[in-house]
């Protein structure tokens, strides 16, 4: 019997180590969980209170609060992931995006300094893993859409494309089109969207691009046509919404329909792969403005 007691009390410990590592796991679980309904603020909620988070747990915190429009608290989030685990290319890259919102607010200073640190998470992102198709995409746009005083450059982006060509076909020709219309030169932008499409037909991104791209060009029964196959391939998406509202709003038309659609998205459930609802927000509040 007496020797039990040690057995015991081994049994006793393991149990309320157990029990101590499950208690730390379920509420980024549930974080996670609540994440992929988009439901951010709830996000928040639940990974606020830790008073020990881990890397992954600031990763997450710090996407919501992307996802919540609150940038400065992103990087704060996820300036602490990377800090604890460097290695993950995914966090780098949503470190960049966070950057990149936050340079749209400010003084110029302030501006180029966020803007460099979107530039070196993009770019260390790649670094990391030269295959997250994502990451690429997001400096890709930088190289694009940035001035060289801060490292950009439409030749550095049509360099970093050519990445895509095995990697992602459908997104290479998608890259091909935003280079094309950096140029403008909307025939070429035009067919490189139509190869897009060609080799990814049952994605709806694709179509939805299109469909943008000829509202913009004023061609709008050919987007009109693109929008209704896009709503018979996926009905119930919500990204649907948003795109559409977004086509009419840049291209001045139908702006009674594109607040109703802006709207229904708000209402709507998203995922993580929709745009988050301050950017409908946003655009809600610019057509009630003009």
């Amino acid at each position: 019997m007496k020797q039990a007691v040690p057995l015991l009390r081994t049994l006793i410990l393991l149990c309320t180590l157990l029990t101590v590592g499950s208690g730390r796991a379920e509420p980024l679980a549930a974080a996670r969980s609540l994440f992929q309904r988009a439901d951010y603020r709830a996000v928040i909620e639940r990974l606020v209170p830790l008073r020990e988070k881990s890397p992954a747990a600031w990763a997450l915190l710090g996407k919501a609060y992307y996802g919540e429009g609150e940038f400065a608290k992103a990087i704060d989030a996820l300036e602490k992931a990377v800090a604890g685990d460097p290695g993950r290319s995914d966090w780098w890259d949503w470190l960049g995006r966070a950057y990149g919102r936050r340079a749209e607010k400010g003084n110029i200073l302030k501006a180029l300094g966020r803007a460099k640190k979107a530039r070196e998470a993009f770019e260390k992102a790649v670094e990391i893993d030269p295959n997250n198709v994502e990451a690429l995409v997001d400096l890709f746009l930088f190289y694009l859409e940035a001035p060289r005083l801060i490292g950009g450059g439409a030749e550095k982006a049509a360099r970093l494309a050519e990445r895509l060509r095995q990697l992602d076909p459908a997104e290479y020709e998608w890259t091909r089109a935003e280079l094309a219309k950096k140029r403008k030169n909307w025939a070429a932008a035009e067919s490189h969207l139509r190869r897009a499409l060609e080799l990814e037909p049952r994605e709806l991104g694709r179509l939805l691009d299109l469909a943008a791209f000829l509202m913009q060009r004023g061609r709008y029964r050919e987007a009109a046509s693109l929008f209704a196959q896009a709503e018979r391939l996926a009905p119930a998406a919500p990204k649907l919404l948003f795109v559409r509202a977004q086509a009419y709003a840049e291209a001045g038309r139908n702006r009674a329909e594109a607040r109703r659609l802006l709207q229904a998205y708000l209402e709507a459930r998203l995922t993580p792969d929709d745009p988050p609802r301050w950017e409908a927000r946003e655009l809600l509040a610019k057509l009630e403005r003009d």
